[in-house]
């Protein structure tokens, strides 16, 4: 049953090499349904774009100390001062103006592709979406959700709590939590497609269904549950009468 949600502004990063790809497939038929539904989406197409992923001094056109490069602080500056390079500036304001980012790329080593690294380590920007106590529920993206969809040549098997691997949610913590919910964003549950090099046409095509199913069901999705700030003190340390919450 699809379920009915007011128009979302939906921004999806989507990082494969291969055009062709049952990836960039998703990718497609995440635009095609969105915009079915009624939602504005935008694409970042990593490779298409050739989106540098070097975090560097060359990111800030008038830094705050041309002697020593505190990567961090120099993102304040430069947002601050409108002088961050132009390309982080496009992609930052594409991510502050959704209410849903989606991202879409293959698992490499139990992790994103590189260049999606760095477009994580030069868009997430310091002093807008993160820092001193501007993390998790307080971070910078609160308000806003995130689906990340991937496909892997696992068989799902293989990421059971018991399987060889254990499970992907757990190998993707340091996405799903140190990125993700760390920035406040609501972390969906991921859409994994599951050993696609190795399977059949008609198996690709009924995960696309499974997927458009999902995707038309968005608004009902409850997000996982990770920290609240709210169950510290200002050190930090957990607040004792509170309870305290790691699901990864």
């Amino acid at each position: 049953m699809e379920v009915q949600t007011d128009p979302l502004k939906v921004f999806i990063v989507h990082a494969h090499p291969e055009e062709k790809s049952f990836c960039a497939a998703m990718q497609r038929v995440a635009v095609e349904e969105f915009e079915r539904q009624g939602h504005e989406v935008r694409v970042s197409d990593l490779y298409a774009m050739k989106f540098n992923p070097v975090a560097s001094k060359a990111d800030f056109n008038n830094p705050s100390n041309p002697h020593y490069c505190s990567y961090a602080l120099e993102q304040r500056h430069g947002v601050a001062t409108g002088t961050i390079s132009e390309d982080i500036q496009e992609e930052l304001e594409k991510l502050l103006w959704c209410d849903l980012l989606v991202l879409n790329f293959p698992i490499f080593w139990f992790s994103t592709p590189a260049i999606l690294k760095g477009w994580i380590d030069r868009v997430l920007v310091s002093g807008k979406i993160y820092g001193g106590r501007r993390f998790y529920d307080f971070g910078g993206l609160a308000g806003k959700r995130v689906l990340v969809n991937v496909t892997i040549g696992g068989q799902e098997h293989m990421f059971n709590p018991d399987g060889v691997h254990g499970p992907l949610q757990l190998l993707l913590s340091h996405l799903l939590r140190g990125t993700l919910a760390y920035t406040g964003l609501q972390v969906l549950s991921p859409f994994i497609a599951w050993h696609v090099p190795y399977i059949s046409h008609n198996a690709r095509c009924e995960i696309l269904t499974t997927f458009k199913k999902r995707l038309a069901s968005i608004g009902s999705d409850t997000p996982l549950e990770f920290q609240s700030l709210n169950n510290f003190d200002e050190n930090m340390r957990p607040i004792a009468s509170r309870g305290n919450l790691f699901l990864f």
